[in-house]
């Protein structure tokens, strides 16, 4: 009798069953993962419709079973007869697999849903002998072994990195980029009965969420994601390159592609979407410098954060260098937008209320920044991050969270710290535009929050920060504020209310 296979619920695309001859498959779904973080309550729809979505997809051949644990799961489905699965994507999920051993035969497969195996990976780190892991250097390597948007020796274009050209402001006076609509999936019964469930458990007092639940917005099945990859290749892709980073009120989606969340379930695979994005430029559908940023995301980023994750061990989410240890205030962890004046702030708030999601600029600039200024503690922003966002697991929000945009290391993955004053958000956003606060003011009551947090962070950490080649200027402007006193008072008398 064929072993079956144990699919997780970020498995959920059919690479992740190939090489076996069409095996039985076992499901769990686990009560216990909603009872030990509070998530949002768009996540949990999603990821639950997505599981539901593809049991039903395989039918006869699933045994799917609702469980308190994987554990009390996994001995209804096999009792303690052999299981395989593939390497899971979280050090969490590993340690239970590993656990199960002695409750049943578990055989651990190779990872999929990546395009770099962990051995091609390690091999590639032993190869710098131990310098530091640049992202570029990782990214153009990846792109020569996959021969990803390559001319024979050369890269696309004649250029490796093509930020120069994707890193424009918003058009000025523009409310939106114009772009054609992103895909939006159509809910079916399924939703339905997820809906119900999830508003039992909530009166039961079972489970606790936060954030909206509205109609779903992101795929949950392999059609969908399919969908959605062709409608962001083939209408929106043109048009993702020059405002990547730049953010507008009115429109949050802009020309990204929302497809994070399509991969994080293993709905899609990356090489089919990095591979249907060169086509378009190969056939004239798409300009370079588009097709090399939306690259960039899932051949350099993703991939660099997956390995990152691994590389760096388990003790890494643990990290503090600039020993932050504030906690997160209530407004923060409720996703309380209209607590907050600062309309930046408020806006994206907001939109990860409503939707879970807002594209990687805010996330970084605005979310990570301002907690980066107040030195909230880091284990707290990523346990933050990966309950609020419908893309948000383990491996994502760990390196990206403590490793870019909280500076834990201390610059063991990126060089300097990601955050800046007003300035750079009214550059590159309209959100400026009607706030109580004014960008270019440090003092005052129209102090703009980010800027007295930007100038009071440097002061903060000057003793590290300005033996860092890329911060020892900004540092150095600490000596040109006639105001700092101010400023830092200003900044210390805040406390943990909403800007």
């Amino acid at each position: 009798m064929a072993v079956p296979h144990w699919l997780f619920g970020d498995q959920l695309g059919p690479h992740f069953l190939a090489g076996r001859s069409d095996p039985p498959v076992v499901m769990i779904e686990a009560r216990s993962v909603l009872r030990r973080r509070r998530f949002h309550r768009a996540k949990a729809h999603l990821v639950l419709s997505a599981m539901r979505h593809r049991a039903a997809e395989l039918g006869d051949r699933v045994r799917y079973v609702r469980a308190e644990t994987y554990r009390e799961g996994l001995r209804e489905a096999v009792g303690d007869g052999p299981v395989t699965v593939r390497h899971p994507t979280s050090y969490a999920a590993l340690r239970l697999v590993r656990s199960l051993e002695s409750q049943a035969s578990v055989t651990v497969l190779p990872a999929r849903g990546f395009l770099v195996t962990h051995d091609d990976f390690r091999a590639w780190a032993d190869g710098h002998g131990g310098r530091r892991l640049r992202q570029e250097d990782f990214y153009r390597w990846v792109r020569r072994s996959h021969d990803l948007l390559m001319d024979g020796d050369r890269p696309a274009g004649d250029r490796w990195n093509h930020d120069h050209d994707n890193r424009e402001p918003p058009p000025k006076g523009a409310r939106t980029l114009g772009a054609p609509p992103p895909y939006r999936p159509t809910e079916d019964e399924i939703d339905d009965e997820v809906r119900r469930d999830l508003d039992r458990w909530e009166r039961e007092g079972s489970v606790a969420f936060v954030g909206r639940d509205g109609p779903r917005l992101f795929p949950a099945t392999r059609r969908e994601a399919l969908a959605a990859l062709r409608r962001f290749v083939e209408h929106r892709l043109a048009g993702f390159g020059p405002h990547e980073d730049a953010m507008l009120a009115g429109d949050p989606v802009m020309s990204h592609s929302l497809l994070s969340s399509s991969l994080n379930l293993g709905l899609l695979d990356p090489a089919e979407c990095v591979e249907r994005a060169e086509d378009a430029w190969r056939a004239g559908r798409a300009p370079v410098n588009s097709v090399e940023g939306f690259v960039r995301q899932v051949a350099g980023w993703r991939e660099y954060v997956w390995q990152l994750y691994w590389h760096f061990g388990e003790d890494y989410r643990h990290r503090n260098a600039l020993r932050h240890h504030e906690p997160l205030p209530g407004w923060f962890l409720e996703l309380d937008a209209d607590a907050v004046r600062a309309r930046c702030l408020a806006t994206v708030l907001a939109q990860v209320r409503d939707t879970g999601w807002t594209h990687h600029i805010p996330r970084l600039m605005l979310l990570g920044s301002h907690a980066l200024q107040r030195g909230w503690d880091p284990s707290a922003v990523t346990d933050w991050f990966h309950r609020g966002f419908v893309d948000g697991y383990d491996w994502v929000m760990v390196p990206n969270v403590v490793g870019m945009s909280q500076y834990a290391d201390g610059g063991r993955m990126t060089t300097k710290p990601y955050t800046s004053g007003g300035s750079y958000v009214n550059r590159m956003s309209d959100l400026c535009g009607g706030c109580v606060y004014r960008p270019g003011e440090r003092t005052g009551d129209r102090a703009c929050p980010f800027t007295t947090g930007y100038w009071a962070f440097l002061h903060r950490h000057r003793a590290r920060l300005e033996r860092n080649p890329r911060m020892a200027q900004p540092v150095r402007g600490l000596d040109r504020l006639a105001d700092l006193d101010e400023v830092l008072h200003r900044e210390a008398g805040r406390g943990d209310a909403p800007p």
